[in-house]
């Protein structure tokens, strides 16, 4: 929340006519964008997998929007600016993760998709298991997980409406959600797919023509990094100014954890032809070094900025790019990086509330024996009450909203990456594992961040709750599975097995 009081601070400098402008042309687009899916959304397929008619190109330029929310242009920079090159560990791993995932995850899952019909990711894991209770469980984790993380990225999405339009937080928050909403509600996922690729395609020239102007304002890298080390020769050493063990941490929760998100992985029932996947890995991962460039450099031209007295320390780590785009670009660029960061923000929205609403649409009712009639009315209405939700909790104290969002993707990762990741390409394992790994994942993440959050636990330094949660939750996994092994044979359906061995 806090990134954002540097541009309440300087309303005159952010409403600035061609900033204004740009962001306002932004919502025109997206609007746009959802008239046109509206039309074509005429059954619960399309609404929540976008009639499996997705080209790979758009798959990974909308992956890609999604799994990069706000805080690779505000967030991230901002631990760069603080921790160093250690802060590059979120990202490094993500290469090999767009590796992992279009071979041990997309295929399978596309594949399993189109042999049974599935449409979440919680279908997949209760048709690997035959489990309705683990289909039922992984349910219940995305729907606590989302309802924190869309308030988050609504309250940081009204904040950022009111300092360009002065519009007040409350308003803020209410239009942005009703923006975002208006498209998800009546396109479904097709009008979000196409959303993230026009959004994508934003951050991505955003973050390009940012990096030009940390270029030429720090003097290249070599003038960066010679103000950083005459000050701190420690800070663009191999652990930045983290403890080696924090960012090996990161490295293994966002590297691992990434097979866990839901609003990518949904995303690849929608490939149309699963034979374009060989180009996945190399499209996401361009995508990503392009859109990260903000990420590492305004981060690092700020420190060296700081370290060679030309500016202030900032007040706020979160500062960095709202400080670095209104001190040292354009007006027209300043507002393409707002743009972006609205784009950002509700592509990432956009996603969950497809997914909580499948979620409660399709997932939970099949966990209890039930079907719902009617799924696309339902799943509508199902994402109108989501967002009334979140967008009252952002509304509250800040520092509760952060706390219901930062839990977000350590509880995807500890409850989704055994059973489905690990579960589609091992044979091995059992119904018994994936429901204790849920379990597991779930009560651990809830649990510790709570305590945390309250201030009644700590782990020792360099250990995070995402990634013991994770650890514990993978080795339950393994071990349950292991004791329960003679049932693994019988629980596998026959197709299922053709899909894993394909």
């Amino acid at each position: 929340m806090t990134g954002w009081h540097l541009l309440q601070a300087a309303p005159a400098v952010v409403r600035q006519p061609v900033i204004i402008g740009i962001a306002a042309l932004y919502f025109v687009v997206v609007a746009a964008i959802g008239v046109w899916a509206s039309r074509r959304t005429r059954s619960a397929r399309d609404f929540f997998v976008a009639g499996k008619g997705i080209g790979i190109v758009t798959l990974a330029i909308a992956a890609m929007a999604s799994t990069l929310s706000g805080f690779a242009f505000i967030g991230g920079p901002g631990l760069v600016y603080t921790a160093g090159t250690g802060a590059v560990f979120i990202v490094l791993s993500a290469s090999i993760t767009n590796t992992m995932g279009a071979w041990v995850l997309a295929k399978r899952m596309r594949l399993l998709g189109e042999a049974r019909g599935l449409m979440t990711v919680p279908d997949a894991i209760g048709a690997r298991f035959r489990s309705p209770a683990a289909q039922g469980l992984s349910a219940v984790a995305i729907l606590v997980a989302v309802v924190g993380y869309m308030a988050t990225n609504f309250l940081a999405l009204g904040l950022v409406i009111d300092a360009m339009f002065g519009t007040g937080l409350t308003f803020g928050i209410w239009l942005a959600m009703l923006v975002t909403l208006s498209y998800t509600m009546t396109g479904g996922i097709l009008a979000g797919v196409y959303t993230d690729l026009f959004e994508g395609l934003v951050k991505t020239a955003a973050s390009v023509t940012v990096f030009w102007f940390v270029w030429r304002a720090g003097g290249g890298m070599e003038g960066i990094s010679r103000a950083i080390t005459a000050v701190d020769a420690t800070f663009l050493g191999p652990w930045g100014k983290m403890p080696a063990l924090s960012a090996l941490s990161l490295f293994f929760v966002f590297g691992m954890g990434a097979l866990g998100q839901p609003h990518v992985a949904h995303k690849f029932y929608m490939l149309r032809n699963p034979r374009q996947l060989k180009w996945y890995p190399l499209l996401m991962s361009g995508a990503m070094a392009l859109t990260l460039l903000l990420y590492v450099g305004v981060g690092l031209v700020m420190r060296a900025k700081v370290a060679g007295g030309a500016l202030p320390p900032l007040v706020r780590a979160d500062d960095a790019t709202p400080a670095f785009v209104l001190g040292f670009t354009p007006g027209a660029v300043a507002g393409l990086v707002f743009a972006g960061v609205i784009a950002a923000g509700m592509s990432t929205v956009n996603s969950f509330m497809n997914i909580g609403a499948a979620a409660l649409t399709h997932d939970l009712p099949r966990a209890f024996g039930r079907r719902v009639g009617e799924e696309l009315r339902w799943g509508r209405a199902w994402t109108l009450v989501l967002s009334l939700a979140a967008v009252l909790l952002a509304q509250l104290p800040g520092t509760l909203v952060a706390f219901l969002g930062i839990f977000g993707y350590g509880l995807f990762a500890a409850t989704l990456v055994p059973s489905l990741a690990i579960g589609l390409n091992w044979q091995g394992a059992t119904r018994e594992g994936a429901v204790a790994s849920i379990a597991t994942g779930l009560t651990l993440t809830l649990g510790l961040e709570t305590l945390a959050f309250f201030k009644a636990f700590a782990l020792p330094t360099g250990v995070t709750v995402s990634g013991l949660a994770l650890l514990l939750s993978l080795l339950v996994f393994f071990a349950v599975s292991w004791a329960t092994r003679a049932r693994a044979a019988s629980q596998l359906d026959a197709d299922v097995r053709m899909v894993m061995d394909a």
